[in-house]
């Protein structure tokens, strides 16, 4: 089974999304993404599957987002990609893919509807809140 998450390890959203990937019994294919960036064609290939353009992906915290002013509506989808390639950390994350479907998994425990397995365990996010009871069941 084959499951990618495109991961950011000081993001604890990135963190629970990998950990819930993990307790379904399946150990996904991590790629760091800050560290090794999607090319454009591949990037493309994840709007498509997720059914979005490139600005429902980017990411203002923590980004040179105003900066840049990608804010303003005269960046085409082509001039977003090229932004977001450049500057890796305005793509938001993490983006799952599985072979149910690929998502931008905000919040965390979105990726639970595209986990072709069921929970093994119980799961409490980083923050203390309870995702899923010991039965593996979505509270």
């Amino acid at each position: 089974m084959s499951i990618t998450i495109f991961h950011n390890p000081a993001c604890g959203t990135s963190r629970n999304a990998l950990a819930m990937i993990r307790n379904s019994g399946v150990e996904p294919t991590v790629i760091e993404y800050l560290k090794t960036p999607p090319t454009k064609a591949r990037l493309q290939e994840l709007l498509a599957a997720m059914g979005t353009g490139p600005r429902e992906l980017l990411r203002e915290k923590g980004t040179p987002f105003a900066e840049l002013d990608l804010a303003n509506e005269k960046w085409t989808d082509d001039e977003l990609l090229d932004f977001m390639l450049a500057h890796p950390i305005l793509i938001n994350r993490p983006v799952v893919e599985t072979p149910l479907g690929t998502r931008l998994c905000r919040p965390s425990e979105l990726v639970l509807d595209i986990l072709p397995q069921a929970q093994k365990a119980a799961f409490t996010k980083e923050d203390g809140e309870a995702v899923v009871n010991d039965k593996g069941q979505r509270v």
